[in-house]
């Protein structure tokens, strides 16, 4: 790596080892956030990931004559933590395998097998919820006084345990929401200019709706809604297509597919040879062992990126239909957590679409609850902008998930079993207690830590 220090702050990776983490790197060491980090720490729960992955960042194409930061792989959360300024965490409890029987176990009950939306969801967050929790007592201890940026998922829900630990000193961020109103922005020909005064984004981790796009003279929103072919141009507007987005008078977040297309998306993913946790798996089965020993490993990731991206929510597209570049924009997770990161260590005001606690923002939903808003980042932290009253349909979905969200984090922090049966017979895409129970019996089997976990 190189050995010449940056001038900036000290960055731990939690999840070192992490697909996407040369996508962090290489902003850090061009472009607006270069020299906002001097050292960037790797840790990951399999080392030799990590180790891979330092190795891709050496390869990196320099395309900047500034010093980068320097990268160390640690293998002890004790030893990775100490002097952190701000703290990245993008774990994958229970890796791909994990991810695998989340879908499959789900889909042996019936129910849609999905990571983050449904019985997956819940069950990647009875595993999520716990390990981060350790991460979030470790800082408390050593880094008492560093943030953390949380996109391990489910984040809405694993952001909202941790805040009871870190209080405002976790942000949860996901790309979702910002890829939306980016693309959407753009193909109704508005220039954001990095404000979102006029933008009306409402709702929770991958669950929301984009309801206003304002440039100070009109809002651009409906126009875009009443045009098919605009609406053709982007990847939301393919998704919903005219006549619910119509009925909606919103743009749905692209996670809504699976609520307001439940049948289909069953049915596509159902009938699929592969669950994506497979094809994934498959796609990566050997890339560590080629990015630590091929010449040119950058080349490796790289052509693994592009295979990656471009099957993502593939049950959603018909035939053939591939993401083209337009689909893919908006800045990625990497991008959002580096406006956050500057934000706070600068003071330069930010304003991103991000998971923070309520307070007063939705009043019907408790206060410190996380929605995902946009929201205000200096110094101090992250702030959620005034929003306009929520719609009886939005309350109403908002609500239930939020309840399911809540008794989630419940089970998984006090090992709670009746919460986590609670939360999966209360999910809108659970239809029967009894295929709750089936499920959450599944998910005991697939994972003993799990039966383990619970208290008497």
């Amino acid at each position: 790596m190189p050995e010449t220090p940056g001038t900036g702050a000290r960055l731990v990776i939690v999840g070192g080892g992490g697909f996407r983490v040369p996508l962090v790197y290489r902003a850090l060491a061009e472009g607006p956030f270069a020299g906002l980090v001097s050292d960037v720490v790797l840790l990951d729960a399999q080392p030799e990931r990590a180790r891979a992955i330092a190795r891709v960042l050496k390869a990196l194409p320099r395309r900047g004559g500034g010093p980068q930061p320097s990268v160390r792989v640690e293998d002890r959360l004790e030893d990775a933590l100490p002097g952190a300024d701000v703290v990245f965490a993008a774990v994958r409890s229970g890796g791909t395998e994990g991810r695998i029987l989340d879908e499959r176990v789900a889909l042996a009950a019936g129910l849609l097998g999905q990571e983050t939306v449904g019985a997956g969801g819940i069950s990647y967050a009875l595993r999520s919820i716990p390990d981060m929790m350790r991460v979030a007592a470790m800082m408390r201890e050593v880094a008492p006084d560093a943030w953390l940026i949380n996109f391990t998922n489910p984040a809405g829900m694993v952001t909202e345990a941790l805040s009871a630990v870190l209080g405002t000193r976790v942000i949860g961020i996901c790309d979702s929401a910002s890829g939306l109103v980016t693309r959407a922005a753009r193909a109704a020909g508005m220039d954001l200019r990095g404000t979102l005064a006029g933008v009306d984004y409402v709702g929770l981790n991958h669950l929301g709706w984009l309801r206003r796009l304002d440039d100070g003279e009109k809002d651009h929103l409906p126009g875009l809604l009443a045009d098919p072919l605009r609406l053709g141009g982007f990847e939301e507007g393919r998704l919903f297509g005219p006549d619910l987005l119509r009925v909606l008078g919103a743009l749905p977040n692209e996670y809504l597919f699976y609520y307001y297309f439940h049948r289909e998306a069953l049915r596509s993913i159902g009938a699929a040879d592969r669950t994506r946790g497979e094809i994934l798996r498959d796609q990566q089965r050997d890339l560590y062992p080629r990015l630590a020993a091929a010449e040119d490993p950058f080349a490796v990731w790289e052509a693994a990126r592009l295979e990656r991206e471009s099957g993502y929510l593939a049950e959603a597209r018909s035939g053939d239909e591939e993401r083209d570049e337009a689909d893919l924009a908006g800045g990625g997770y990497e991008r959002v957590a580096l406006q956050v990161m500057r934000a706070l260590l600068t003071g330069r005001r930010a304003e991103l679409i991000l998971n923070v606690r309520n307070g007063p923002t939705f009043p019907e939903l408790p206060a410190d609850a996380v929605v995902e808003v946009p929201s205000v980042v200096d110094a101090t932290g992250a702030h959620p902008l005034p929003a306009a009253p929520l719609t009886l349909h939005q309350l109403g979905l908002m609500a239930a998930v939020k309840a399911v969200e809540q008794d989630t984090v419940r089970a998984a922090v006090h090992g709670d079993r009746d919460a986590a049966l609670r939360a999966l017979a209360g999910h809108p895409l659970v239809d029967s207690f009894h295929a709750a129970g089936r499920v959450l019996t599944g998910y005991e089997e697939a994972f003993p830590a799990l039966r383990a976990s619970w208290v008497d």
